[in-house]
């Protein structure tokens, strides 16, 4: 097996991955990024950004991690394919393992989250033929037709906007009878003729055999049941950490977000996590951005006094 060894060893790409690979690299640390999939993170499953700072026009996720991606790549970074399994502790820094070795006295974690299941009846078993968790992959499946969306935080706000471009009608399905998204987009929402909404139902099966046929709804008050006539349901309930084996002194959440001081360091000397994967009160590409920067100049002060 491969060992590879680095200054700096970043796990995970997204955004907040992409700054702290921008940030150590310009610090003169030779840097590696280890990522299982295309480079990004959630920031690839989103339409359209608009609120990060310096743009005076939306961008989709795409451009705007491609933009990142190659930004460090010309600093220095290097991207490495591999999903990590095992981080430990060693005399010389850390051990990563994946289907190669890496060594690096310095880590930054930033593996982000990937999205909660409602784990209802026909959920799994519809996964990719009909029922979604990304709006901008499969919208375009579902034009002209009508869909359901779960959930009322900015995600599934953002997701409904988008398909109400696409899509028939939209039919946002929330347990509660307000949102939870921010203000500026419930009125976008509120304002759209293809949007209507569901409130305090709770979804509780997914109809369809081959693809989706509708979706099964139950009153919070009255425990009634009726079933919505939709093509697709996407769902955007919230999100998990995207966690491994680690063996080193790293306080986590019950849920498992990683706990650090504003410096975003762990319990473990050399050790930092940013981005989704920590916990914190706000998730967004700018916070995740600032984490990365932070996370790299930390680095950089421990590896010059270590």
């Amino acid at each position: 097996m491969e060992v590879i060894r680095a200054e700096l060893a970043v796990i995970g790409a997204g955004p907040a991955g992409l700054a702290a690979g921008i940030y150590g690299c310009r610090a003169g640390l030779e840097t590696i990024l280890i990522e299982k999939g295309i480079p990004g993170g959630q920031m690839l499953l989103t339409d359209e950004i608009e609120n990060y700072p310096g743009l005076s026009e939306s961008v989709s996720g795409f451009e705007l991690a491609e933009r990142m991606r190659a930004q460090a790549q010309r600093f220095g970074a290097k991207f490495l394919t591999d999903e990590v399994k095992k981080l430990t502790t060693a005399q010389d820094g850390f051990s990563i393992e994946g289907k190669n070795s890496y060594t690096a006295p310095a880590v930054i974690l930033a593996m982000g989250t990937s999205y909660n299941r409602l784990r209802i009846s026909g959920e799994a078993e519809l996964t990719g033929r009909g029922v979604s968790y990304c709006a901008t992959c499969d919208g375009a499946f579902f034009r002209d037709q009508p869909v359901a969306v779960v959930g009322g935080g900015d995600s599934a706000i953002q997701e409904a906007l988008f398909l109400a471009k696409l899509c028939r009608k939209v039919l946002v399905v929330h347990r509660r009878d307000k949102l939870r998204a921010t203000k500026i987009l419930q009125d976008r929402a509120m304002q759209n003729p293809r949007i209507e909404f569901v409130w305090g139902h709770l979804p509780i099966a997914v109809l369809g055999e081959e693809e989706v046929m509708g979706l099964e709804v139950k009153s919070v008050e009255s425990g009634e049941r009726r079933v919505l006539d939709v093509a697709g349901v996407f769902i955007f309930i919230g999100t998990q950490p995207n966690m491994f084996e680690i063996q080193a002194r790293v306080r986590a959440t019950k849920v498992g977000f990683i706990i650090t001081d504003q410096r975003m360091a762990t319990d473990e000397p050399g050790l930092w996590a940013v981005g989704d994967i920590r916990e914190k009160p706000l998730r967004q590409v700018a916070t995740a951005v600032g984490d990365g920067a932070i996370a790299a100049g930390e680095a950089q002060q421990y590896l010059e006094t270590r």
